[in-house]
């Protein structure tokens, strides 16, 4: 039976558990970072030398652990990166600017576990040589900010953080900044944007990779909330055995947001490629299923700029057979693993991890207008394909949702959604905003052309009615 496996929601939900610095120390707190700060150097077979922060570097290398932000890059390979020759200081950044639609899992860490996001970083600045980060947070999230802020100020207070944290000699400082709840800073260049004071928008790249060039053009480390609470749990049990939770290359554990048409919406940590898309909807330690009387209609399985997928869908994959040699299967949409690299082979994606289920009660355009309504609003106008695409469909599916719309609507959308991404602009939210579009028109076109042609008979019809009045009108104007 498919079971959550809580690592790093382990005790947020239990009774009793809290915030505050006491009951974290209770439950183990910190006792990871003391390790890390006392690693010893080890001596490789070749004679090389590894200090403490190389070999806390390479253990997440070795984890296989990638991104829980949207992206799933390998967080060790983004370490890699990072520019250690030219002198200047690095920066990490906790990307707490949780905003993608369906999405409500990092601000559960905040807000109920805020020391293993501190621990997890500390760790992640050590292992960096990083020596001044910062928690760029959500404007909306005001209480999460201020639990973040007492739990900093409970850390100096025990030495956690500040000079020579733990009488190691190693300093850091963490602040938190709250940004002024723009979707775009959820974007990494963006958000640096935003940090230095600036118009949050995001940078070309290259040549402004953050590894490189980051907050005040100087080497920088973003990772998500739940990707730097991760980085505890690697120091704590090693990259090698944290490797054996999940599935190859899709290591590890993810929490999921499932919210729309269940029984049971929350959020849920299951090991990556575990469970199927159908168990976390259906199954009663997830989602519990579909409302009474309703059946499945759409998933949308990574947060909203997510392409959807139609119930009934079917994907013909290349997996593993029993002989452990690659066969072609065909496998239903619920079937598919929920991990990384499955939703993508199969044409979309597993983004924020957040999963939102439609039923057969969903209006497709007015779900889709909703969509594309937030994305015209968040866009930051820095590229003319995203800036004015972006308005173009909404004002479209504006147009279909309110008696105005038109047959040929369905391809009009399609046209414009096609032309944005592809490159042509300078960040991944014209993708954000085209995908939805591209993907619900093809898998419901007959729904757009129907609400069009509808309109367009309902107007025809009331143009005609309303002719013979006119005409009288007119005579009546003329004679007079």
């Amino acid at each position: 039976m498919p079971q959550e496996y809580r690592l790093i929601l382990k005790h947020a939900d239990q009774p009793g558990y809290t915030p505050g610095l006491d009951c974290y120390l209770r439950h183990g707190g910190y006792e990871t970072l003391k390790q890390a700060l006392t690693r010893a150097p080890k001596t490789l077979p070749d004679g090389k030398t590894l200090s403490g922060p190389e070999q806390l570097r390479d253990e997440v290398k070795l984890s296989g652990l990638r991104g829980r932000g949207g992206a799933g890059f390998s967080c060790g390979l983004k370490w890699s990166f990072v520019d250690r020759k030219s002198g200047k200081p690095i920066y990490l950044i906790c990307n707490a600017d949780e905003s993608e639609p369906g999405t409500f899992k990092d601000r559960q860490i905040i807000y109920k576990d805020p020391h293993q996001l501190l621990e997890g970083m500390i760790i992640a600045c050590y292992a960096n040589d990083v020596h001044l980060a910062y928690i760029y947070i959500r404007g909306e999230f005001v209480e999460g900010a201020k639990i973040l802020n007492r739990a900093l100020n409970e850390a100096r207070a025990k030495n956690l953080l500040g000079k020579h944290i733990l009488g190691s000699g190693y300093g850091l400082e963490i602040h938190v900044h709250r940004g002024a709840g723009a979707y775009i800073c959820g974007e990494e260049t963006g958000l640096i944007e935003s940090l230095e004071g600036k118009r949050a928008y995001p940078r070309i790249k290259p040549p402004y990779f953050p590894a490189v060039l980051g907050l005040y053009q100087c080497p920088t480390i973003v990772n998500n909330v739940e990707t730097l609470c991760a980085i505890k749990h690697i120091a704590a049990m090693g990259g090698a055995e944290y490797a054996k939770l999940g599935t190859p290359n899709n290591t590890g554990t993810r929490i999921v947001s499932i919210s729309g048409h269940v029984k049971r919406p929350g959020y849920y940590e299951v090991e990556v490629g575990k469970v199927t898309l159908g168990e976390l909807i259906h199954d009663t330690a997830f989602g519990g299923g579909l409302r009474d009387g309703h059946s499945l209609k759409a998933v949308i399985p990574g947060g909203s700029s997510a392409k959807v997928f139609k119930a009934g869908e079917k994907f013909k994959l290349r997996r593993k057979g029993p002989e452990g040699r690659e066969v072609e299967q065909e496998i239903d949409m619920l079937d598919l693993p929920y991990d990384f690299d499955t939703l993508i082979r199969a044409g979309s994606m597993s983004g924020s991890g957040a999963i939102i289920v439609l039923d057969d009660s969903t209006d497709i355009v007015e779900a889709l207008a909703n969509i594309s309504e937030f994305y015209a609003h968040e866009s930051c106008g820095q590229c003319t394909p995203c800036r004015e695409g972006s308005l173009w469909m909404s004002k479209a599916l504006h147009r279909l949702t309110h008696g105005e719309g038109r047959e040929q609507d369905a391809e009009y959308l399609a046209k414009i959604a096609d032309n944005i991404p592809g490159g042509r602009t300078i960040c991944a939210f014209g993708e954000a905003c085209a995908w939805p579009v591209q993907s619900f028109v093809a898998k419901f076109k007959d729904e757009f052309v129907a609400k069009g042609k509808a309109d367009e008979e309902r107007r025809a019809k009331e143009n005609r009615a309303a002719k013979p009045v006119r005409e009288i009108e007119l005579t009546l104007n003329a004679k007079c």
